[in-house]
């Protein structure tokens, strides 16, 4: 085993010994041998210069800027011609030889090393200026602080964030509007952060693709990518192709991508020969060295039924493509989302017009093509589908946005009910003030016959006990059990009315942090300045800064007091008493028998220092379980990671 990989190796057995016990209490190695194998690893990385930003022989700090400073490329980072088709592929290469890679779905960053260190970090931009994340990329999982060679380096890659840590991290967004739509939007989002703390939770991974500047002088790109290797950078998969192979190489690749875990949008083909690369220069779009291969999406044409135009709780009108039903990648699509009003006009959408649709990447509902359109000869007397100019639940004038070229419409009414039933759902939902009974058709029942303007017209229900028993679908009962309903939402606690005010960048973890950082005094929650919210974990300039202006905004002040009328929060600290689950982290699942639901176990285990999961990972230190030999798939995971499954007998006899 050579050096390079003996650290990568020593890092991870150090890292997981350690997580197990700082965060497990459990003895994986013996101290004798963790020194042993932590002396080790700081020899190897003094004798070879790697210094992994993940090593436990550093501890790297975390950096907040107000913003991301703008930065020039040296030279413009073009973009890559593109085919669909494996023939084109090998007809490109011709008689020589290649290298056929992953092209991931991240963003792509140029690093910079100088005397053997991380100096900088920038995005690659709009091609010809880039944002400096220096800070940011010094968090990423596997990016090297230190490396041997200490004379100027240069080098592209691609920054990701796996499928998995995307779908854990969107597990904990309870409002389905806010979830990130793909790995790439947050994987953007991330390496753009202002605090360095937020980025290095996101677990970011840097590949390695190109060497830009500095490093050995070799006539192959494939040595180059061996030699960046040895430097201790994970570099992105690739095989050698030719003329012969190429195709059956592209084959074995489709083969992977749908169990691959980082997201990939296809393959990258490039000369290994530099020189010969470099010798056909570049057009005014496209490097001539390397060309890019799309995935051949499964298509289907279908019909263009109408568009659905979905006011958002932000105000923004979502367009929706509605068309007869089709078979893709093996499941039923009839609704795709069009993004913005920008792409509709371009499509040139109309009711009836025949259109080719795929799944993006295999996964997301896109429309490629307008068909009719594109035959203009024999299609007469179309009529373009054109927003509307009201909103379709309001009925306020609708007001289209212009933002670098991209064409958004919105809703300007702060009263749009479609705001005001979004924030009610989110207001009654399970994380927030958790008012059974409260369904987003009842809301919306309730704001049509004006009993619901602001949140705590919720608790003025009862007056209107009459009134809602004559509704049609309810009865005297089906109103008795909503306002008794209400009556129990009334007793909460300040994380959970936090939360359920709504305000930009707060979810249910992070409502829970702030109410914990002022030990549940409601009065400092709604009084933090920004220099206080910044010293909070996870809270960064962006939502400390809406945080501030959601209480400064009179109206809200008059909406909270106005709240608080009615509420009786429990502010007994939860700082006190022994955080006897303190750094310990429980799944639940199964039904429960001595805890009403999983909502109460959570908010248990919470109150004690503890976090509660949806799913099990290596970070998980016990499953709950009442039936523990049970063949679920979190069962048969605990199992798998060697995490002790625990009734809920066992959580109490932990508990007291």
């Amino acid at each position: 085993m050579d050096k390079e990989t003996r650290i990568k190796e020593l890092v991870q057995k150090l890292n997981m010994a350690s997580e197990a016990y700082y965060q497990k209490d459990v003895e994986i190695i013996s101290n004798a041998e963790y020194d042993r194998l932590y002396d080790e690893l700081r020899q190897l990385e003094e004798e070879t210069g790697i210094l992994l930003s993940s090593s436990p022989t550093i501890n790297v700090g975390y950096e907040v800027v107000s913003s991301l400073p703008k930065q020039r490329h040296p030279s413009p980072m073009l973009s890559l011609d593109k085919t669909k088709d494996p023939e084109a592929l090998a007809a490109w290469l011709g008689e020589k030889e290649g290298l056929l890679s992953w092209k991931l779905d991240g963003l792509t960053i140029v690093l910079t090393y100088e005397n053997g260190e991380l100096t900088q970090a920038v995005t690659r931009g709009d091609g010809t200026t880039g944002e400096v994340i220096t800070g940011n990329a010094r968090v990423f999982d596997n990016v090297p602080l230190g490396i041997p060679y200490k004379e100027t380096l240069v080098i592209r890659g691609e920054a990701v964030i796996s499928y998995g840590d995307f779908e854990k991290i969107n597990e904990t967004i309870d409002d389905a509007g806010a979830k990130y739509k793909n790995p790439r939007n947050l994987c953007s989002g991330t390496v753009r952060q202002l605090n360095s703390q937020v980025t290095a939770g996101r677990h970011v991974r840097f590949f390695a693709f190109a060497l830009a500047g500095g490093g050995p002088d070799v006539e192959l790109r494939s040595r180059q990518l061996e030699w960046l290797r040895s430097q201790g950078f994970d570099i992105v998969e690739y095989v050698p192709v030719n003329r012969e192979t190429a195709v059956k190489e592209v084959e074995k690749f489709s083969k992977k991508i749908a169990e691959f875990e980082l997201p990939s949008d296809g393959l990258v083909l490039t000369f290994d020969d530099i020189a010969y690369g470099e010798s056909l220069g570049v057009t005014s779009k496209f490097p001539r060295d390397s060309i890019a291969f799309k995935w051949q999406d499964e298509m289907a044409e279908t019909t263009l039924d109408h568009i659905i135009w979905n006011p958002s709780r932000t105000g923004l009108i979502n367009p929706i493509a509605v068309f007869q039903p089709v078979e893709l990648e093996g499941t039923t699509v009839s609704r795709a989302s069009v993004h913005n009003l920008s792409i509709v006009e371009q499509l040139e959408l109309a009711e009836g017009d025949r259109i080719k649709v795929y799944k993006a990447n295999m996964i997301i509902p896109q429309i490629e093509e307008n068909l009719t359109a594109a035959d203009k000869e024999h299609s007469p007397g179309r009529k373009a589908i054109e927003p509307p100019a009201n909103c379709p639940v309001c009925g306020a004038d609708t007001r289209i946005h212009e933002d670098n070229g991209i064409r958004t419409l919105h809703c300007p009414n702060p009263e749009c009910p479609a705001k005001q039933i979004k924030s009610f759902t989110h207001f009654v939902s399970r994380e927030a003030l958790n008012i059974e009974g409260l369904s987003e058709a009842t809301l919306e029942k309730f704001i049509d016959e004006g009993l619901l303007k602001t949140p705590a017209d919720i608790f003025r229900l009862k007056d209107h006990r009459e009134e809602i028993s004559r509704m049609e679908g309810f009865g005297e009962k089906s109103c008795d059990n909503i306002i008794k309903a209400i009556d129990k939402a009334s007793e909460t606690t300040p994380a959970r009315l936090l939360y359920a005010l709504g305000i930009t960048g707060i979810g249910s973890a992070g409502g829970k942090m702030i109410a914990g950082a002022c030990d549940n005094s409601w009065e400092r929650i709604e009084n933090l300045t920004l220099e206080e919210l910044r010293n909070i974990e996870g809270v960064g300039d962006v939502i400390a800064g809406d945080y501030v202006s959601f209480f400064k905004d009179e109206k809200n002040r008059a909406v909270v007091e106005d709240l608080l009328r009615y509420l009786k929060l429990d502010e007994s600290s939860i700082r006190t008493g022994e955080q006897k689950l303190e750094k310990k982290t429980f799944v639940i699942t199964g039904s429960l028998e001595h805890f009403a639901n999983r909502e109460e176990a959570k908010e248990k285990i919470e109150s004690l220092g503890g976090k509660v999961a949806g799913s099990v990972s290596s970070k998980t230190d016990y499953l709950v379980n009442n039936d523990i030999n049970s063949g679920s798939s979190k069962n048969k995971k605990a199992k798998e990671l060697g995490i002790p499954i625990i009734t809920e007998e066992q959580l109490l006899e932990m508990i007291d």
